[in-house]
């Protein structure tokens, strides 16, 4: 007789991502979806003993860069390894698409510091369509929800150019918008202290954000700034979501620099009363003390303005390098404020390809301790010029406190903000690639008791899922596609650490992609049954 499901999972500890206590059942997988839970007496064609440990939905990380390396890791390599079953990309407003091929190496040079190293990408694509077709063709182990980037938005049609845009500019950006929604996008992001997105004001984005109403798309933003002026950033997102009915996703939320610890607080009673006047606000966040970005957005942003070129020749104009030496030395809020109020020994490379002997070297250790505030900032921008401004930073700004406030509030999802990486890619980036959702079990779950398992997989499943608007992942609940993550509660945890990030968690033993294990007993299947989502679809496809 034929056997009934194709893969059952028995004894297991079900945690359904709902925030309801756990229940014992056994769960049946047919044709890639939950066909039943509860006791199963059949027999299933292939079948996992999950006696002693948890079943859960597969994480879905809301904010991440997954995007931009995934043609050269289809597997998803430290992302599946995490539990990550569908990565939310397109964020920080840096997407791959679209593409506009006159300014094509500018997008490039955008997208350089989180690419894959070692990869040539072709970019033979043009839309967001495009790009994902391709992506396709490859083969993925998990489910990709795209998103487009504001900041891909204005590359493809204004560049870096620092002024506002024209009415017929600004037409352009709604029109690539609107394609991208019509291929499927669920929604736009913004990285508002990148350039070009730092260039952009209130009413343009409100104006553009105009569009996502059309189609029920999210504004998911990474804040204008997160140190001195966090509460008044935060208001500018709550403020676009006002403007268009629009739900608003607050990026990896936090409160930077010792001046503003504790501001989160506010900033999180800010997003209560919001909700209260019926914004659809809320926030996700990372489970460590540290930021990773571009080394090149401790700039003014002024200083960026046409681009990497442009501003690596201003660094070679003597009366330009001036202007940004005294611009750092006077900062007081945003990133570029980050040197003169933390100090160069809490600033860390992460990725640098043209030195790698500074990856995991503090600035200070580079510098080797240079003594005045003006060498500090003048010895900067040479580590800029000799790297060609290419290198990813690793900052500890955060408080511990801060980041638990942020865990436990209920407004807040986990996610990882990290780029896909592996075990031999080298370079010192963010432990968070590898281990932010068993982090959140094993330290804040199991050992802190900052949440409960139930809360923080329903951070990691149904919330995010409820929040794009996928309405069938995301809870263990039959005729949802089965992707399911089995761990072991006493075991889970990160073992990447900033000095030795290139490690796999320990604790996960399968993660399930619409009904194939991707990971078996610890170790990659080489299974590639991953979709794109379209938000057109709502991942019914």
């Amino acid at each position: 007789m034929e056997a009934r499901y194709d893969l059952i999972i028995r004894n297991g500890k079900i945690v359904d991502g709902t925030g309801n206590p756990f229940v014992f059942r056994d769960i049946g997988i047919k044709d890639e979806k939950i066909a039943k839970i509860g006791k199963i007496h059949e027999q299933g064609k292939i079948e996992i003993d999950a006696d002693k440990l948890v079943v859960s939905p597969g994480f879905i990380d809301l904010h991440n860069h997954v995007d931009q390396g995934i043609l050269a890791f289809p597997l998803g390599d430290s992302y599946t390894m995490q539990g990550v079953t569908t990565s939310v990309v397109g964020n920080c407003g840096l997407s791959m698409a679209p593409v506009n091929p006159e300014r094509l190496e500018q997008l490039k040079k955008y997208n350089s510091p989180f690419l894959a190293k070692h990869y040539n990408y072709m970019w033979n694509w043009k839309s967001l369509g495009d790009f994902y077709e391709r992506v396709i063709e490859k083969g993925i182990a998990l489910n990709l929800v795209p998103l487009v980037g504001h900041g891909t938005l204005k590359v493809a049609v204004m560049g870096f150019k620092g002024s506002d845009p024209s009415r017929v500019e600004m037409e352009e950006m709604k029109s690539l918008l609107k394609q991208s929604m019509e291929d499927g996008a669920f929604g736009m992001s913004t990285g508002l202290i990148y350039p070009p997105g730092t260039y952009s004001r209130k009413d343009e984005l409100i104006e553009l954000a105009s569009v996502l109403t059309e189609y029920g798309g999210i504004y998911a933003t990474h804040l204008r700034d997160e140190g001195n002026d966090l509460l008044e950033s935060v208001q500018e997102a709550i403020d676009i979501g006002r403007a268009n009915g629009i739900a608003v996703e607050i990026s990896h939320h936090k409160a930077m620099s010792n001046r503003n610890w504790g501001k989160v607080h506010d900033s999180l009673a800010m997003i209560a009363r919001a909700r209260e006047d019926g914004v659809d606000v809320s926030c996700d966040v990372y489970p460590y003390t540290a930021i990773s970005t571009t080394i090149t957005s401790l700039l003014p942003t002024w200083a960026l303005e046409g681009g990497i070129e442009s501003m690596l020749q201003r660094l070679n104009d003597p009366d330009a390098r001036e202007s940004i030496i005294c611009a750092l030395a006077r900062a007081e809020g945003g990133n570029d404020s980050l040197i003169k109020q933390l100090g160069i020994d809490r600033i860390f490379i992460g990725e640098c390809p043209s030195r790698t002997d500074y990856e995991g070297l503090s600035l200070n250790k580079i510098f080797r301790c240079v003594p005045h505030d003006g060498e500090i900032y003048s010895k900067f921008l040479d580590l800029l010029l000799e790297i060609d401004g290419n290198a990813t930073m690793v900052v500890f700004a955060m408080s511990e406190e801060d980041v638990k406030t942020v865990i436990a509030s209920p407004f807040s999802a986990i996610i990882s903000d990290s780029w896909v990486t592996s075990p031999d890619s080298g370079g010192k980036p963010h432990p968070r690639a590898y281990g932010s959702f068993p982090r959140v079990l094993g330290k804040y779950v199991r050992d802190e008791k900052v949440l409960s398992i139930e809360e923080a997989v329903r951070k990691m499943t149904s919330m995010p899922a409820s929040k794009m608007g996928i309405q069938d992942r995301g809870l263990l609940k039959e005729g949802f596609w089965a992707d399911i993550v089995i761990f072991d509660p006493e075991t889970i945890i990160d073992r990447a650490t900033f000095q030795e990030p290139h490690h796999f968690p320990e604790g996960i033993h399968y993660v399930i992609v619409n009904g194939s294990a991707v990971v078996e007993k610890g170790r990659f299947t080489q299974a590639r049954p991953g979709r794109i989502l379209k938000r057109s679809a709502r991942s019914t496809e």
